[in-house]
């Protein structure tokens, strides 16, 4: 049943939904070139030889075991994620190392400024 049928008020609340979710997904597809990257990079490291090192980085965060699932499937090694998901952290110290304040340093190279 749809929503206007209960009354016109609801289409105003679908449309905000709506609107909301399509800005979601459009963050989402803008950083798909980032992660592709990051993928190709994985895969390029992990060619010739499989490097677990390589992944204990992505494993921290969801989005990054996401880009480990992707980049085992393109080198045909999805049984290694069983091995890789041992990298992880302990959810505690994630939240503490994510929640700690760092500074930013920007070097600027004198030749080129």
């Amino acid at each position: 049943m749809p929503f206007y049928f209960i009354t016109k008020w609801t289409l105003v609340v679908q449309g905000i939904v709506a609107i909301k979710l399509f800005l979601i997904s459009g963050r989402l597809f803008s950083a798909w070139d980032a992660k592709k990257r990051e993928i190709d990079l994985l895969v390029k490291r992990n060619k010739d030889e499989f490097r677990p090192d390589t992944f204990e980085v992505y494993m921290q965060a969801p989005c990054g075991r996401l880009v480990v699932r992707e980049a085992l499937r393109d080198l045909d090694m999805r049984g290694e994620y069983k091995t890789l998901i041992k990298l992880q952290k302990p959810l505690l110290e994630r939240l503490r190392n994510n929640c700690t304040s760092s500074n930013t340093v920007i070097f600027i190279n004198e030749e080129s400024a």
